[in-house]
């Protein structure tokens, strides 16, 4: 079985080595501290080697038979199946994540490269008509050229190969600089993928490196076209100002700060365990999860015991017994930055009726009550096992909730009336929501992305498709045009 901590730090020019800056990186395991790797980080040199090379095998790439392409994104989902151990393996260790976690993640991932392995074959031109006589005008789907991609630390593997994939597959080079607390899932076990895969040395590179090694050259380089960024919402936002500056394409997918609904007609055990899973489901380090439940009053009572009763049986501690539900948080920055926020909301009303114990990097669930719409918990996204209940009276109530924040990626509302559901759904401000089920979803086929706060751009099946292609205009004129003045 293949051990990916193995893997240098930097793939450049299908080459495995080391960076060359001076700045020695450790990668650790989140949740008992062990050494899982260290690596030379990459400089300005190593990022500007990634792009050249991305770039020159970029133009035989966008030349070869599609049938071919295909080929590579097969081979690539045998290779993470005949691999499937080692992989949940680095994804426990490097990211803390669970064993149910891990294999939620493989899933989104194959299914992924599926969809992107269509993609060469849905490179489809059009012939469209032209008021001149005797011209025929051809619109050819073409790629951007080489795609910058930017991952996070939560879901590295999937969220690298959400852009990776596509790009590809469209014809692309790429550039892919994973977390620097997720080098190899997030960046060289994905590279390890495609080399094995058969994809031709020098497309996909990829850089691990701090932002204090490269500023924001990442994003300013002239090579690539377009950049696909996946984090927070601040970062996302200089990342935005830069790639505007530099006329780049930018697709960015950000925070959030989804809600569940819950209406008096629901079936409350359905939405207790659909609450608890967008909730808790990888510690709460996941976009999507639920920060705030927003619960009818006439079900108010009955929904938070059987929460409460639900949450309190969550095992938390090693990511990799079999039991264990609630992991450890990536760092210790987040969990002060998680503590000090259940703190402030302590300090401004809320109630922690439920307040476990933080142990290391665990954070034990923390259920708060007596929550507003104003209070600093209601607006802030908690990246960690927290949640805030809300409750309501109406469906002015609700739709006021709802959308009395900054965010708008994901949400869910249960109700046994679902076209009264999908009607709430339209009036609120986010860009994805799904009727009796929780917020976290993830379809390789339909289009993924938020509003406000939490993004730009839409990814996933054609919305990939379009994301990393661009359309080129080639007119025929077949008879003998006649101008104006010669």
């Amino acid at each position: 079985m293949i051990n990916f901590r193995k893997l240098s730090g930097q793939y450049i020019n299908g080459e495995w080595r080391d960076g060359n800056s001076s700045l020695v990186m450790e990668n650790k395991n989140p949740y008992n501290g062990e050494i899982l790797a260290t690596y030379r980080a990459a400089n300005m040199d190593d990022l500007n080697a990634a792009y050249i090379s991305a770039q020159t095998a970029q133009k035989q790439w966008e030349k070869t038979n599609p049938v071919v392409k295909r080929g590579v994104f097969e081979r690539a989902v045998a290779y993470i199946e005949e691999n499937h151990e080692a992989i949940v393996d680095i994804i426990i260790d490097e990211i803390g994540g669970t064993r149910l976690k891990a294999e939620f993640e493989i899933d989104l991932v194959k299914n992924m490269i599926k969809e992107a392995s269509t993609f060469p074959m849905r490179m489809n031109g059009t012939i469209l008509p032209s008021p001149i006589d005797g011209k025929e005008n051809r619109v050819y789907r073409v790629p951007v050229g080489v795609v910058g991609v930017i991952s996070p630390f939560n879901f590295p593997f999937f969220l690298s190969m959400k852009s990776v994939a596509p790009a590809l597959a469209t014809g692309n080079g790429v550039v892919l600089k994973p977390h620097e607390h997720t080098p190899i899932t997030g960046g060289t076990m994905i590279a390890k993928i495609y080399e094995e895969a058969g994809l031709p040395k020098g497309l996909l590179n990829v850089v691990t490196t701090e932002i204090s090694e490269i500023g924001d050259t990442f994003v300013e380089h002239p090579v690539p076209r377009a950049i696909s960024f996946t984090g927070s919402s601040q970062v996302g936002r200089h990342i935005g100002e830069v790639a505007g500056r530099n006329l780049k394409e930018v697709h960015l997918e950000l925070g959030g700060n989804s809600a569940l609904v819950v209406l008096d007609d629901a079936d409350i055990d359905l939405a207790v365990s659909a609450a608890v899973f967008s909730r808790f489901t990888h510690q709460g380090q996941i976009c999507m999860s639920a920060n705030r439940l927003i619960i009818h009053e006439k079900v108010y009572d009955e929904f938070l015991e059987k929460y409460l009763a639900k949450v309190s049986s969550l095992t938390c501690g090693d990511p990799r017994k079999p039991e264990t539900i609630i992991g450890p948080l990536i760092n210790e920055r987040q969990v002060r930055n998680t503590v000090a926020l259940i703190e402030k909301g302590i300090a401004e009303g809320a109630t922690p009726i439920l307040r476990g114990n933080v142990v290391g990097n665990i954070i034990e669930p923390v259920v708060f009550t007596n929550v507003t719409p104003d209070m600093t918990i209601a607006k802030k996204e908690f990246f960690a096992p927290v949640v805030c209940i809300m409750k309501v009276s109406n469906d002015e109530e609700v739709l006021e909730y709802v959308n009395k924040t900054p965010y708008g990626l994901s949400g869910a509302i249960h109700t046994r009336d679902v076209e009264h559901g999908a009607e709430l759904a339209k009036q609120m401000d986010t860009g994805m929501i799904h009727i009796n089920d929780g917020t976290i979803n993830d379809e390789p086929n339909v289009a993924f992305g938020g509003v406000k706060n939490s993004g730009v751009g839409r990814l996933n099946g054609e919305w990939s498709l379009d994301a990393f292609t661009t359309c080129k205009w080639i007119s025929i004129q077949h008879t003998k045009r006649a101008y104006p003045y010669s």
